[in-house]
């Protein structure tokens, strides 16, 4: 069909009403990402060169949305509660990539970006280390390609995997925090199990993104760069925000559930995005041993935390 769709602006034109259809309850999330990606692989992207930039507001504007369907309380119990897998798997994520780095014999900078956006939160945490590690242009677009490659198959594969083994909200939604690694898989396929399990995945996930700091000065002290600068998430703090006025302003009683339902949209369109980032072309650049190691890695802490979370 690209061959045939050569008016730019037609092809323009088919990608918004596309969009917009992802907007509606009519889609899901994981139609919305696979729409994305066949829609690049029969027609081209038409805004590839400006996505980037509004994949990632909008994704954080979703996010904030979304803390006006949390209390306070709920907030807190799914942050106790995931703590301590948090942090045992971050540092198991982070341990492990090292030795498989150097058992693959990747370059150094390329396997840390694949162990950080594996622990932490995918290509956030890819871009925070990526300024104090200093990897290639290529290191960087292949350690997101691999993550994004790896987000896409978790959107599918996670809900299946839950009803089969009948996890609770609860549970599916820890899992979903701690096994994907891109905040906006994790959320697309919580959103596609239920209300509770959202509520939990988005808490803890967001907790687990804050470990982007610590980590961002570990790695300047591993790789000895004091003039590097630490990008910090702050729009978990306006998501903490948006918990507290919906905790404590009843005036937001009112308009809580249908922002609620904004977000979930925003989040929709969001995954459109991101699928029509991908392309056949940037699946083919993908290495065998980079993915060997990523997917080493995500099955490690996929299966670990599945086994802690039933047992």
């Amino acid at each position: 069909m690209k061959n045939f769709i050569r008016n730019e602006m037609t092809r323009k034109v088919f990608f918004i009403v596309l969009a917009v259809l992802c907007l509606t309850p009519l889609i899901s999330s994981p139609i919305a990402l696979a729409l994305g990606f066949f829609l690049v692989v029969l027609i081209g992207n038409p805004f590839e060169k400006h996505l980037h930039q509004y994949i990632h507001l909008l994704l954080q504007i979703s996010i904030v949305g979304l803390g006006f369907g949390l209390k306070l309380d709920e907030a807190l119990h799914a942050g106790k509660t995931g703590l301590l897998l948090t942090v045992v798997s971050i540092f198991t994520v982070m341990v492990l990539g090292y030795f498989l780095g150097k058992i693959f014999k990747l370059e150094s900078p390329l396997s840390y970006l694949i162990s950080a956006g594996t622990a932490i939160c995918g290509g956030s945490a890819i871009a925070a280390v990526s300024p104090i590690i200093k990897p290639s242009t290529k290191q960087i677009s292949l350690a997101l390609a691999i993550v994004f490659t790896l987000n896409s198959i978790a959107l599918f594969v996670y809900p299946a995997i839950g009803h089969l083994l009948n996890l609770s909200q609860e549970q599916f939604g820890l899992w979903c925090a701690v096994g994907i690694h891109d905040t906006s898989s994790v959320v697309g396929a919580a959103s596609k199990y239920g209300d509770e399990a959202l509520k939990i995945a988005t808490t803890v996930k967001l907790a687990r993104a804050l470990w982007i700091i610590p980590v961002s000065l570990i790695t300047m002290f591993i790789f000895k760069s004091k003039d590097s600068k630490i990008k910090i998430p702050w729009f978990i703090g306006y998501f903490i925000v948006a918990i507290l006025l919906n905790t404590y302003f009843p005036f937001f009683d009112h308009f809580s559930s249908s922002i609620t339902v904004l977000a979930k949209s925003g989040l929709n369109l969001t995954l459109f995005l991101i699928g029509s980032t991908l392309s056949i072309q940037t699946l083919k650049s993908i290495g065998l041993k980079p993915l060997v190691m990523a997917i080493i890695l995500w099955v490690t802490i996929s299966v670990g935390s599945l086994l802690y979370i039933i047992y």
